[in-house]
């Protein structure tokens, strides 16, 4: 049990990292992530974790993260606000 947990985690943090793929504020098109960036996907790994198992346990990688996406209704709001926080870290700065 504690294995498929340890495979789920892992799975969204694929999932996470792929989705999070930008360069970081300031250009230069390097492999860096922003540490605020990272901050927030270890976040979701952590809030979300419950939720994956629940609700996408046979998933993984993409599908993972994007079965979060579809149950969006059902995972927990810990998770929802860390899918935002997420979400709004990986976004280019507005107005440049």
């Amino acid at each position: 049990m504690k294995l498929h947990i340890a495979i789920t985690v892992a799975a969204l943090a694929m999932a996470s990292a792929s989705f999070a793929q930008q360069p970081a504020p300031g250009g230069g098109g390097g492999a860096g992530v922003s540490p605020e960036v990272q901050a927030a996907r270890a976040a979701m790994r952590e809030a979300c974790a419950a939720d994956m198992q629940k609700l996408c346990a046979d998933k993984q990688g993409r599908e993972a993260f994007m079965c979060l996406r579809e149950n969006a209704d059902k995972v927990s709001q810990g998770c929802k606000d860390a899918q935002a926080k997420m979400r709004a870290a990986a976004q280019p700065p507005a107005g440049d």
